[in-house]
């Protein structure tokens, strides 16, 4: 099999990369946020609903995703969107949207995996 390799960025580029990033974490958040709204469905219409919208947001991240590896290798693509998905779904799903509370240690998880895809990202 050959190896493929990532083209390097072409100028002009870094916009349709944020563009994809930021739609990734969307379509991520919204996805799990649909999955919770799911899990406490009164009926099963609302429950099913709710399934269909979470798997193709779902759906949405994976092409995202392939729309990334089109620019950037797997190896930063995987870990950037990983950690951007985990973060977006903390504080903007699970604080913003639903009130939970996150403690101390998770923040500072939080801030860690904030470390982590700055040190992924820049190479």
């Amino acid at each position: 099999m050959p190896k493929l390799r990532p083209q390097s960025l072409p100028t002009g580029r870094t916009g349709s990369v944020a563009a994809l990033l930021g739609a990734n974490l969307l379509f991520n958040v919204i996805a799990n946020a649909s999955f919770r709204i799911s899990a406490h469905s009164p009926d099963w219409r609302r429950f099913l609903l709710w399934q269909v919208i979470g798997n193709l947001s779902g759906f949405i991240t994976v092409l995202t995703l392939t729309g990334l590896l089109r620019y950037i290798p797997l190896s930063v693509a995987f870990p950037v969107t990983t950690g951007l998905a985990v973060i977006g779904v903390q504080v903007v799903a699970a604080v913003w949207l639903f009130g939970e509370t996150v403690s101390p240690a998770q923040w500072l998880g939080t801030a860690l995996i904030v470390l982590g895809i700055l040190l992924i990202g820049g190479r």
